[in-house]
């Protein structure tokens, strides 16, 4: 099987939607550009979580010294991300507030027009924290996310916008 390998820095995407108009929850290329979106990739310093894991049920039996298991339910990694913070503007504070509800859309394998690499996780803002250190670093704050809802994953990124 032949692979083209590529790095996530400067290929993939994260977004902030407010909201998301259709039921299926797959974003229209309007809303991740548009005011509802906001591109969150050039503030990103670090990105952990944004995954979907199974809890497997164990199903022993007499019959054998072995336990096996089958699936059983889904859950979302504690989900954050690390921003570089900004001296003059507080726009990504206010936008990533404590308590607020949208959607982290995350597009893989950059903004491919129909690529299905697009997965798209209900959040609600957990917490936000300055983070302090006396290294020579740029000043950072973390952002944790409560996914509240499951996760849409390999969705068709929208086709570009045509000029009219």
């Amino acid at each position: 099987m032949s692979q083209q390998r590529f790095t996530r820095r400067g290929t993939t995407k994260f977004y902030f939607l407010k909201d998301i108009a259709a039921k299926d929850l797959i974003p229209t290329r309007s809303e991740l550009g548009g005011t509802n979106g906001t591109d969150l990739s050039p503030a990103i310093s670090d990105i952990e979580g944004f995954a979907v894991e199974n809890t497997p049920i164990d199903t022993p039996d007499l019959a054998t010294e072995f336990t096996g298991n089958i699936p059983g339910e889904d859950k979302a990694d504690n989900s954050s991300l690390t921003f570089y913070e900004d001296k003059v503007s507080n726009d990504l504070e206010v936008l990533l507030a404590k308590g607020t509800e949208g959607y982290v859309v995350i597009l893989r394998k950059g903004d491919t027009p129909g690529s299905k690499s697009m997965d798209i996780f209900p959040v609600r803002v957990g917490s936000r924290s300055s983070t302090y250190t006396t290294a020579a670093e740029p000043a950072k704050f973390k952002v944790s996310f409560n996914v509240t809802d499951k996760p849409i994953q390999d969705a068709p990124v929208p086709a570009a916008a045509t000029s009219v």
